[in-house]
C-alpha cells in the first residue's frame, strides 16, 4: 500500500521498545541498589542501563512475544502442584531418614525435546525450584540436563522424573509458544 504525497512512513520502534524496557528495569535495580530515590540516581541509573544494553545486547527471544494464556495458567497450576507434592515427598523421606535409611539420589540425565536454549532455561528454572531436584548441569549444544533428584533410587523413579520434566517442557513450549499455523491440506487429503 503506497502512501500519499507527503506522508512519511511511521517510525519502526519495535527495537526501542526491546531496549526500552529493559532499561527501565536497570534503572529500578540502579536505584534501588543506592537505597534513595533522586534525580542524579534516575540519571545515573539510566546512563549505566545504556551503557549495559548498549555493550551486552539481550538476544532475541523466542516466540516473538506470544503468551498462551490459558496454557500459561495451566503450567503455572501445575508448576504449583509439583512444589506442593515435591514438599510433601521431601518432608516425608526426610522423617523417614531419621529412623529408618538414609535417603538415596541419582543424577539424572534428560534429554529435552526443544532446541531452544529459552525453553531449557526455563526448563531448569522451574525443576531448581522445585523440592527434591536440583539441575547440576547444563548443555545446550546437546540438549540435555543433568540432575540431582532425591529419592530416585531406582528405574521406575528415574522414569517418573523423566516424565515429569518432560511434561514440564511440553507446558513451558505450549504456554510460551507461537499460535499453531493453520493446517495445510496434504495432497491425499485435497483428492
Amino acid at each position: 500500500m503506497s502512501r500519499p504525497e507527503g506522508r512519511r512512513n511511521p517510525p519502526d520502534t519495535t527495537g526501542l521498545l526491546r531496549r526500552a524496557v529493559p532499561a527501565v528495569w536497570l534503572v529500578i535495580v540502579w536505584v534501588l541498589l543506592w537505597g534513595t530515590f533522586s534525580w542524579a540516581n534516575v540519571l545515573g541509573g539510566l546512563v549505566v542501563g545504556l551503557v549495559v544494553i548498549t555493550l551486552f545486547p539481550l538476544p532475541p527471544a523466542p516466540g516473538r512475544g506470544w503468551v498462551r494464556p490459558w496454557a500459561a495458567l495451566v503450567a503455572l497450576g501445575r508448576f504449583v502442584r509439583d512444589l506442593v507434592v515435591s514438599s510433601l515427598q521431601v518432608s516425608w523421606q526426610s522423617l523417614q531418614a531419621v529412623v529408618g535409611p538414609p535417603i538415596r539420589s541419582s543424577v539424572v540425565a534428560v534429554r529435552l525435546a526443544s532446541s531452544s536454549e529459552f525453553v531449557m532455561a526455563m526448563v531448569t528454572e522451574a525443576l531448581t525450584l522445585v523440592p527434591g531436584s536440583v539441575v547440576i548441569e547444563a548443555r545446550p549444544e546437546e540438549r540435555t540436563i543433568y540432575a540431582h533428584v532425591l529419592g530416585a533410587d531406582d528405574a521406575d523413579a528415574v522414569a517418573a522424573f523423566r516424565a515429569q520434566v518432560a511434561r514440564l517442557e511440553a507446558d513451558i513450549v505450549r504456554a510460551l509458544g507461537r499460535p499453531a499455523a493453520p493446517a495445510v491440506a496434504t495432497s491425499e487429503e485435497r483428492t
